[in-house]
């Protein structure tokens, strides 16, 4: 009887520790919105184009460092990314405008591209047996929102001794050390240059000639917007419409005794919750449809955060949505790139997937620039919601027609 592949593996362990901690410092920025907005006096959707930015940044940072993988080696590119991401923390914490700020958010978003998603899971996934792969990218998946858990509210305590440009110094540091992992990081090696890049333009060009990529493309919009606003914007949110924490209630005595608690709280049961999300995706794409499987989840997505909107923000509704958000949270990132890994093949993966994950960042810079802007315009996030509430239902129609067969295999 052959001996079934073990599912955690050291590549497994060293990428979720380089996406958690990653995914934790990019969790906590929404956290920073109020006070550096406060500190210098700037309009909303200063520092929210400055978030924007950074996501639309890692957007296009994202099939660069996929590429850049399959080309330099994997590890090669993820030490790149994390001296980006630092030398963009460092800076920042020295911008006192507007426009430095947005500036160096792109050295920021390409950071994450390279510690984040398309680099790792594409090492995941080569290094994972085929029974495995699923799991193991839910797993990986479920490593950046286990970084989601503690990100924010650490942010808040950190805040709580000293000024945010500290701790974007301390953070800077804490994604260098995540480097100490990398010796762990290997995985089969792609093929000579001279073979990757003719076969590159060649899996390149049927997947662009395939609708089914261009669905999955328009598809991961919605994921990104909403993803994008709620993680810059809903601790700022919950702070200005979420009615007061009672004293002697159940929250008090969990020690959360603000607004601005409960926002941070918020963000971390998101992250919480999708862990379970993200591990149940994982375990159902390996034995369901991913295509079928993704547009149920934005469907839910659609339902909950219109049932969310149309009831009166309290600190229990707030609790119900971080929890139910959180179940369907990144729990499309295990099936999207594990599609793609079905229809294009393994070898080009980090490419493909980040191509797509373009377009998530696409979403997310609109998300979170028009949480700013319609903000300023209008006091209030009630429009912005409601638009992310429509291109979700999108989302949730354009994958039913994607035809799952692999390229390879027709």
């Amino acid at each position: 009887m052959q001996k079934s592949a073990p599912l955690f593996t050291p590549v497994l362990v060293a990428g979720c520790t380089i996406i958690l901690i990653s995914f934790a410092i990019r969790g906590s920025f929404g956290v920073f919105q109020i006070p550096i907005a406060a500190e210098f006096n700037w309009p909303r959707a200063e520092f929210s184009l400055a978030i924007a930015i950074q996501n639309l940044a890692w957007g296009f940072g994202q099939p660069f460092f996929g590429a850049l993988a399959e080309k330099m080696g994997d590890r090669k590119a993820i030490v790149i990314g994390a001296l980006t991401y630092a030398a963009g923390l460092v800076l920042s914490s020295f911008a006192v405008t507007p426009e430095a700020h947005h500036l160096y958010e792109i050295l920021v978003g390409f950071g994450i591209a390279g510690t984040g998603f398309g680099v790792i899971l594409a090492v995941v996934g080569r290094a994972s047996s085929d029974e495995n792969r699923s799991m193991s990218l839910a797993i990986a998946t479920a490593a950046g929102s286990a970084g989601q858990v503690f990100g924010a509210p650490v942010a808040e305590y950190l805040l709580g001794m000293m000024t945010w440009q500290m701790v974007f110094l301390i953070f800077a540091a804490v994604i260098l050390a995540s480097l100490a992992v990398l010796p762990l990081m290997r995985a089969p090696e792609p093929v000579n240059r001279a073979v990757l890049e003719e076969s590159m333009g060649a899996i390149l060009r049927k997947a662009f000639r395939d609708p089914s990529y261009t669905l999955i493309f328009l598809g991961f919009f919605s994921c990104g917007y909403q993803l994008g606003f709620i993680t810059a914007h809903f601790p700022a949110f919950v702070t200005e419409l979420c009615g007061p924490i009672a004293p002697g209630g159940a929250l008090h005595s969990m020690g959360i005794t603000t607004t601005s608690a409960l926002g941070a709280v918020a963000i971390s049961l998101i992250g919480l919750a999708n862990i379970v999300g993200t591990l149940t995706a994982g375990w159902l794409g390996k034995r369901y449809s991913k295509k079928n499987l993704l547009a149920m989840i934005y469907l839910g997505r659609t339902l909950i955060s219109a049932a969310f909107i149309m009831t009166p923000i309290t600190p229990a509704t707030v609790l119900l949505f971080s929890v139910s958000m959180g179940a369907l949270w990144l729990a499309t990132v295990p099936l999207t790139s594990g599609l793609i890994a079905h229809l294009y093949g393994l070898r080009y993966m980090g490419t493909l997937y980040g191509i797509v994950f373009f377009s998530h960042q696409l979403g997310s810079f609109m998300g979170v620039w028009l949480g700013g802007k319609l903000y300023d315009l209008n006091g209030d996030y009630t429009l912005v919601w409601w638009i992310g509430v429509g291109i979700g239902l999108f989302s949730a129609i354009v994958h039913l027609p994607v035809r799952e067969r692999s390229l390879q295999a027709a």
